[in-house]
């Protein structure tokens, strides 16, 4: 597996960042983890074809993590003219939100006539066999009204695990324990607030989990500034870089 980071950044744009958008590729289908609402910037940005893209993965329903969507599949439509299918696999609620936020982006576009088949995957917590990899979600706490999560993605005998956005609890052990490649919110140098994950919190997991690489994505001021002395296992997610798993 091999992951490129398109936009690691946050809500707000923090350090002129693109929003959470991660591709990940496998010997069978290159999947995006999350598509923030910036998200076709960003593969365009890169001169990736969106048209490769075979799968979508959603790990919360808020704005800068699933906002891409509308733009991805009606630039499929009509410009990218997308013939092959697309799978778009997240929590629950994901269907009826996403096609809420359709129709206040571009009203009536949910009645187009597509040219090319897409499909909303609502997966349960546990693992999903999912063909081209086993994705076990669980449930982090960070509200956005559906269940929000964190993923352990297991292909080709590797690891990848990505927290999403959520504040430390006890399903996540699982999730990132032995990870090849952990990929977690790092919101803040230190705890300071609910819902979002912080360096000194992820530190004591990872030691812990026996993690050998974290890449920390989703930082805020404070955490842009410390990334630069972040100590190992950390590493700074910047846009463009490219990690095998």
């Amino acid at each position: 597996m091999r992951l490129t980071v398109l936009g690691a950044g946050d809500a707000f744009g923090t350090g002129g960042r693109l929003q959470a958008c991660f591709l990940l590729e496998t010997t069978a289908a290159r999947v995006l983890v999350d598509c923030g609402a910036t998200s076709l910037s960003a593969l365009k940005g890169r001169e990736i074809d969106p048209n490769a893209i075979d799968a979508i993965l959603i790990s919360h329903l808020h704005g800068d993590h699933f906002g891409g969507l509308p733009f991805f599949l009606l630039d499929a439509q009509f410009q990218s003219r997308r013939q092959a299918p697309l799978a778009i696999l997240g929590p629950p609620g994901l269907e009826t939100r996403l096609e809420a936020a359709m129709e206040c982006f571009f009203p009536g576009s949910t009645r187009n006539r597509w040219r090319f088949d897409w499909s909303v995957r609502e997966l349960p917590e546990g693992p999903n066999d999912l063909g081209w990899a086993t994705v076990t979600a669980a449930e982090g706490r960070h509200p956005c009204g559906a269940p929000p999560y964190a993923y352990r993605i297991e292909a080709e005998g590797r690891v990848f695990a990505y927290t999403g956005d959520t504040e430390w609890v006890d399903g996540l052990g699982p999730i990132l324990t032995q990870a090849d490649l952990a990929l977690a919110e790092c919101y803040f140098p230190e705890p300071k607030a609910p819902f979002h994950l912080d360096l000194a919190t992820l530190a004591v997991h990872a030691r812990s989990l026996g993690l050998a690489r974290v890449l920390a994505t989703h930082m805020g001021p404070d955490m842009l500034a410390a990334a630069k002395t972040a100590p190992p296992p950390f590493i700074p997610a910047a846009e463009g870089m490219t990690l095998d798993v």
